[in-house]
């Protein structure tokens, strides 16, 4: 019961982190920003976002096959509809309460293919640990590609760091690496120190489940399908948010680049947030700023992916959960229809 009011508190937060952002970002906006931001509206090609709408549900569906690979050393061999409606479902309940989603596609498919559920959360494990792995390397790489614009952007941060008045240089870098050396001595004391602490195991665990998940993903018979549709899934991600540029005048022009570098913020953003509710248009027009988008169209650009989305998920998620009934209906209940055939001789 206490686990249960910590988690209900832990979504309010940061529910309440993302309405904040919300009315932030709305009200921090002058008055000729808020019409550019509006006007933005105007102008946008809505059609384009009828094959975006087409990649999203793909990707979704990418994601359905892989976890069916993984449960393939289990034994279980589930209806691919039935994977694909109960992952649909799962985001329907994280969009509500966060986790939840996890444990309620698990508990929808072992329902309906007479499976077992903690087998299916440990392929959820897997999956989110591989998934978090994916994600460091597509940094990495997506910091290399667009080196010249993330590296122009640090050095001007620098430049201005470096000329403050004041404190010269030399002694502000010895400051931060005297911050991180102090950091790195205050971590090795507290593991040496508190080794049974709650949080120490916490992160041992976090960094131990990330190394047996990858291990376990490199024992599957099917490695490279399952390495494919990984594949396939972060490519959707990124032509969604390419294929979505041009459906406005400002960002008409970036390239598969730039939507690297908005995927990247934009799921940092759906990590701190449910859903990314608020921090979504956020992390993109930051993104966007970058490449000399308007804040004002960056944030119209958030704002419209982060809505299509969430229509994307709530639509399909409640057409799968009043189908699956329906597709998983009995032979002899389906062929009911006309209960008094039978009678006739």
């Amino acid at each position: 019961m206490h686990r249960r009011i910590l988690t209900l508190l832990q979504y309010i937060l940061f529910l309440a982190a993302g309405l904040i952002l919300i009315w932030w970002q709305l009200h921090s906006m002058s008055n000729e920003e808020w019409k550019q931001f509006t006007a933005a509206f105007g102008k946008v090609r809505y059609w384009i976002f009828l094959p975006v709408f087409i990649l999203v549900i793909l990707s979704h569906y990418c994601r359905a096959i892989r976890w069916k690979i993984l449960m393939e050393p289990l034994g279980y061999h589930p209806k691919t509809k039935n994977v694909f409606a109960s992952v649909m479902v799962g985001y329907l309940g994280n969009a509500a309460v966060p986790r939840l989603g996890e444990i309620l596609r698990c508990t929808i498919l072992a329902k309906y293919e007479k499976l077992k559920v903690e087998k299916l959360v440990g392929t959820i494990v897997m999956e989110r640990t591989f998934d978090m792995i994916c994600f460091f390397v597509f940094i990495v790489l997506t910091l290399i590609i667009q080196f010249n614009v993330v590296s122009h952007h640090l050095f001007e941060l620098w430049k201005k760091f470096s000329h403050e008045k004041g404190t010269s240089l030399g002694l502000k870098l010895a400051v931060i690496i005297g911050i991180i050396f102090l950091i790195i001595i205050t971590m090795r004391f507290l593991i040496r120190r508190y080794p049974n602490s709650k949080l120490i195991k916490t992160i041992f665990n976090f960094i131990n489940g990330m190394g047996l998940g990858f291990l376990a993903i490199i024992k599957l018979k099917r490695k490279r399908a399952f390495l494919m549709q990984t594949l396939f899934i972060w490519v959707l991600y990124i032509a969604q948010i390419y294929l979505g540029f041009s459906a406005m005048e400002d960002t008409s022009s970036l390239g598969p680049g730039a939507a690297c570098a908005v995927l990247m913020l934009a799921t940092v953003a759906m990590i701190i947030t449910p859903g990314g509710i608020g921090s979504f248009p956020i992390f993109v027009m930051e993104a966007l700023i970058l490449y000399g988008v308007p804040s004002t169209s960056g944030a119209a650009f958030g704002w419209l992916m982060w809505g299509l989305n969430t229509i994307v998920i709530i639509l399909i998620g409640l057409v799968a959960l009043l189908l699956l009934p329906y597709i998983n209906k009995p032979k002899h209940e389906s062929n009911s229809k006309y209960p008094f055939q039978n009678l006739q001789s």
